[in-house]
């Protein structure tokens, strides 16, 4: 077994883009899309993933293909020496998709860090699959795409890091009833909650893996990552000091996906993420939505352009084009780009220190700004962090380390003119996202939020 991943020759800084977090290239290169390809393969195999389809078969339905993806992630703990701890949380739903009470199990694996173990980094998908009808439990849903990507993504990010160590703790998160009412990220975040995980980061990948748009477009050169502003969990009190202060632009659902944005600039260069400004697509939902409201720092990663005729369609030929999300929907390679950039992601964030808490700016009728903050543990320095109002990433031309100091005061920066930010840098270079200040932008929620 490796030690923790951190070496500096194996990181870049991303410059320019963001925060500049450290990239582990090695861990990222490690992606395979012929164990994508594998993955997605034996999951159209099951015929229906279908959150109310058979549990009990050995070769059809979501009983099935949650067994098989535990025992994948027990094979991959296996191969690291046990560092996987398997789990199975599961709640019992009925709603307008779940006519009789219906058991939704998710399938995770954890990833205990070494130094951190309580800060919690997640990448999540959904196993289940569905069809033109949304309550039809025994036709064929190969869910290809919709969400065998996601899935595969999971599976092929756990393979790649449980050959290495972090500070932090990453959970693997294999989710099922999405398709039925989003029920498999409720009962990941009640889990989390449950055993007082602080999770930083929540990474759902949902549709990652065709790049032929409906609308005939090819776009194979960047993903989407949908980012939430105004916290859905945020307390009227909370939403008082944002609206005084700004902070629209900077929870930290935005700031995680600026952050994917410069790492996918410094270690995957001709891949672009591309931001959107809103929890999900419109009228639409995922997993990440309950995560966002049960607190949690979480983004959607989506491809750049979806093909709605592989989407939730029972497989057939009509009027010349072929409905169905097979696996002939799916670019491996494109999948592998942002597999990568969800390995990068997560290496990042496990190995740097947590964004530094209880952020304060003063400066009111003054020419200068001051910010303070909670020290971070694991953080030998820290980087403050300012911009237009109306830029949309961090610049590097703009940041300023403190020597270790959790303070600094920016000579003639006016309070009243820039938005601010600070991220926590670790000794070997590693750094954080940039966390903005107060409730708005808090990565780490109270209890009572």
């Amino acid at each position: 077994m490796r030690a923790i991943i951190l070496a500096l020759p194996l990181f870049a800084l991303a410059a320019g883009a963001g925060a500049a977090p450290a990239v582990p290239s090695v861990a990222a290169a490690a992606v395979d899309p012929a164990a994508l390809r594998s993955t997605i393969t034996r999951l159209v195999g099951f015929g229906t993933r279908h959150t109310l389809s058979d549990t009990n078969s050995p070769t059809r339905g979501i009983g099935a293909a949650r067994r098989w993806a535990r025992g994948r992630f027990e094979a991959l703990g296996g191969d690291c020496g046990g560092c996987l701890a398997i789990v199975t949380p599961e709640q019992s739903f009925t709603g307008e998709r779940v006519p009789l009470p219906t058991v939704v199990q998710d399938v995770i694996a954890i990833q205990r860090g070494v130094s951190d173990p309580d800060r919690v980094v997640i990448i999540s998908g959904h196993i289940d699959s569905r069809n033109s009808d949304p309550l039809n439990a025994t036709r064929n849903a190969p869910g290809a795409n919709d969400d065998g990507s996601g899935v595969a993504a999971v599976l092929e990010a756990a393979r790649v890091l449980s050959a290495h160590r972090f500070p932090a703790t990453i959970v693997y998160a294999v989710l099922s009833g999405e398709e039925q009412g989003l029920y498999g990220g409720k009962v990941l975040a009640d889990y989390a909650r449950a055993q007082g995980w602080r999770v930083e980061a929540v990474l759902n990948n949902d549709i990652i893996g065709n790049t032929h748009g409906q609308d005939g477009r090819v776009v194979d050169h960047e993903v989407r990552v949908f980012s939430e502003g105004v916290r859905v969990a945020e307390t009227p009190a909370e939403a008082a000091v944002r609206r005084r202060g700004g902070g629209e632009m900077d929870s930290a659902s935005r700031n995680l996906a600026r952050y994917m944005s410069a790492l996918a600039q410094a270690g995957i260069p001709e891949f672009r993420v591309r931001m959107i400004l809103r929890p999900d697509r419109v009228g639409r939902g995922g997993d990440q939505l309950p995560m966002q409201e049960a607190g949690l720092t979480a983004v959607r990663i989506t491809e750049g352009d979806e093909n709605y005729t592989r989407q939730h369609q029972d497989v057939r030929e009509e009027g010349g084009v072929a409905y169905g999300d097979v696996l002939e929907g799916v670019d491996f390679a494109y999948l592998a780009r942002v597999t990568r950039l969800n390995v990068l992601t997560l290496a990042a964030l496990a190995s740097a220190p947590a964004p530094p808490g209880s952020v304060r700016l003063d400066g009111a009728v003054t020419a200068d700004t001051t910010v303070s903050w909670a020290p971070a543990v694991g953080a030998s320095d820290y980087r403050v962090w300012w911009r237009e109002t109306t830029d949309a990433q961090w610049s590097p031309a703009q940041s300023r380390a403190t020597g270790g100091a959790p303070s600094l005061t920016l000579k003639g920066i006016n309070i009243d003119d820039f938005t601010f930010g600070v991220s926590a840098i670790a000794a070997d270079g590693s750094e954080s996202p940039v966390e903005f200040p107060g409730p708005a932008g808090a990565f780490f929620q109270s209890p009572a939020s």
